[in-house]
């Protein structure tokens, strides 16, 4: 990504979950946000945000809002930049656990909708769920941040998928934003739904897999991958 593109304004607030308002060279400017999780630990009056530039004629805001400096850590909050950074992951075949495969295709249509990626080899077929995670809380990445009634219909699906021979492996993998995290749990207190499915899809036989990334030069970088506890808030009171 090119760095020119890239402006520095402070974040004033939300009308929505799509839309921010800042100040850029002291001017109230309004930005999209390409996520529609709450983050209401990050939209905090006053906060440094990052915006990246965007010239698209359609468009009725010039600028997305990609990033927040919270506390000073550098956070991503585009929720379309992990399934671009697993793309590459992918195609490089970065991941250990998934190596017998030839083919990445995207969006693979499924059980009335779409999964993220279908890798295929002579021998293997894998589905693959992407969600992204802004969330840390005591150095525990949890998700969701807002319930989401898509995202634990995915698990499901992830689950039926196996079940029903369409694939022989399933997998979801969180992409952590940020690199303040060392163990991921899903959000059970925001959407006990959710944690319910996922772990329903780990019985089933569905692979959970954290990453942990940082922002470097406004893309995502690999850092390593987490370990889970999916009953931490079932257990933890």
């Amino acid at each position: 990504m090119n760095r020119m593109n890239i402006v520095e304004a402070r974040f004033i607030d939300r009308p929505n979950r799509f839309l921010g308002r800042v100040e850029l060279n002291g001017t109230l400017v309004e930005a999209f946000i390409p996520n529609p999780g709450r983050m209401n630990e990050l939209m905090i009056p006053g906060k440094r945000v990052y915006l990246r530039e965007n010239a698209a004629v359609h468009r009725k805001t010039s600028y997305d809002m990609i990033a927040v400096d919270h506390e000073g850590l550098l956070i991503s909050i585009d929720s379309n930049l992990p399934n671009k950074f697993m793309k590459r992951i992918l195609s490089n075949k970065r991941l250990p656990m998934f190596k017998d495969y030839d083919h990445i295709k995207s969006e693979p249509p499924m059980y009335q909708g779409r999964f993220d990626f279908l890798l295929t080899g002579e021998n293997s077929s894998i589905v693959i769920e992407i969600k992204s995670c802004t969330l840390v809380e005591n150095n525990r990445a949890i998700f969701p941040d807002a319930p989401t009634i898509r995202g634990a219909r995915h698990m499901k699906h992830l689950a039926s998928a196996l079940k029903d021979g369409v694939v022989n492996r399933a997998a979801v993998i969180f992409v952590i934003q940020r690199p303040d995290a060392n163990v991921f749990s899903p959000n059970d207190p925001t959407d006990p739904q959710f944690g319910d499915n996922l772990r329903e899809a780990r019985k089933a036989g569905v692979e959970v897999i954290p990453i942990l990334t940082e922002l470097k030069d406004w893309d995502l970088k690999f850092l390593k991958i987490l370990p889970y506890d999916l009953d931490y808030f079932l257990t933890s009171n």
